[in-house]
């Protein structure tokens, strides 16, 4: 399997306006990154160990416990300390869905079994999730909203499969990293049920929250105790910078950019819905920041050349060539986009123009 499967790959593709990976519309925060340049200071001493100020900085904004909270070297690493941790045998992810649970179960030498979402059903999950659960899966992966695709899994679904996987001893992972950018994200978050289910694991980051994805921090939340103890366990030594913890302290701060990045994400989502859907593009009814959609299978190529980089999500199991996503980005930005877009659609009426024969009128030369 490929080392980097995912978007945001700027540095092969310079001067490029980037679509292939969701952050917020708004960019970073200024104070995030005053906060940065501040820790600087420490930079010849080592991390905090175990981050106890951001645990209850992050405990305190997401309204658990201290003691619920376990941070990592971005999401990604939770994932693969979650796994270490875990040793499961046998797990079940839905496809197509984020690559990394996949890749982070197969480094622990783990079966994976996939539930194949259908598009006829826009890839939505469903309670046929939880008839395919069985005693001999040790682990479920889901990500709500999803990605690729945007689609939130309702909240009477979730409990549905939680308390399934409660009873047949199996541990449940929600990736909610896009749940801060759908309209009421209380709706469907999980949160209050840490108390009760040690079996339930929560994934957080604030990549995307905060636009910082070269800092590296994220987080999961989770009540078992005993599990949080074995993945600190498992992962390297000061695995979060002072850098990462000085930036996560000050972005937890940030509400209002939240509050504005949500609106413009809602307003723009909406807008490059519509301006899609216009040019033909089959859109999928996505309520995150980003845009899942059926388009030529070369589509990325031409919006490459003209300095525009698109997610291909060929490469997501379960899907093929001419599936496509792109971030909700400033309108300025989406309007370049769109106007790629329909220079390609006119580039390519032009060139079937310029392939039909010319016919002359009877007796004309």
């Amino acid at each position: 399997m490929e080392k980097h499967i995912h978007g945001g790959d700027v540095y092969h593709h310079v001067g490029c306006v980037d679509f292939s990976a969701n952050c917020n519309p708004l960019g970073t925060p200024e104070n995030i990154k005053k906060a940065i340049i501040e820790s600087l200071e420490h930079i010849n001493e080592y991390p905090l160990v175990g981050c106890a100020p951001l645990k209850e900085a992050i405990a305190e904004y997401e309204e658990v416990k201290p003691e619920q909270v376990v941070c990592g070297n971005g999401a990604a690493e939770v994932i693969f300390s979650l796994c270490r941790a875990l040793s499961p045998k046998k797990a079940l992810v839905p496809a197509p869905t984020f690559a990394e649970y996949q890749q982070a179960l197969y480094s622990v030498g783990c079966q994976v079994d996939f539930f194949m979402l259908e598009e006829e059903k826009d890839f939505l999950l469903d309670e046929g999730f939880i008839d395919v659960l069985t005693e001999d899966t040790d682990v479920i992966f889901l990500c709500n909203p999803n990605n690729p695709t945007g689609l939130l899994v309702e909240r009477t679904v979730l409990e549905k499969i939680l308390d399934r996987c409660d009873n047949l001893g199996i541990f449940m992972v929600v990736d909610e990293c896009f749940l801060d950018f759908v309209p009421e994200p209380e709706r469907y978050t999980l949160k209050d049920r840490l108390d009760r289910c040690e079996n339930l694991f929560l994934l957080k980051a604030f990549t995307k929250r905060y636009a910082m994805a070269g800092v590296r921090l994220g987080y999961g939340l989770c009540g078992n105790s005993g599990l949080l103890e074995k993945m600190e366990n498992v992962c390297q030594p000061w695995n979060v910078s002072s850098m990462a913890q000085a930036a996560g302290m000050a972005a937890l701060k940030e509400k209002e950019y939240v509050k504005a990045g949500r609106k413009v994400t809602f307003e723009e989502l909406a807008y490059l819905k519509k301006e899609l859907e216009a040019l033909g593009y089959p859109v999928f009814p996505s309520q995150a920041n980003y845009v899942f959609f059926r388009g030529p299978s070369d589509l990325y190529e031409q919006l490459e050349k003209k300095k525009i980089l698109i997610r291909d999500c060929s490469n997501y199991t379960g899907l093929s060539k001419g599936y496509f996503r792109v971030a909700v980005k400033s309108h300025l930005e989406n309007q370049l986009l769109i106007r790629a877009l329909k220079e390609l659609e006119q580039e390519n009426k032009d060139a079937m123009a310029g392939l039909k024969p010319d016919i002359c009128p009877v007796g004309s030369k």
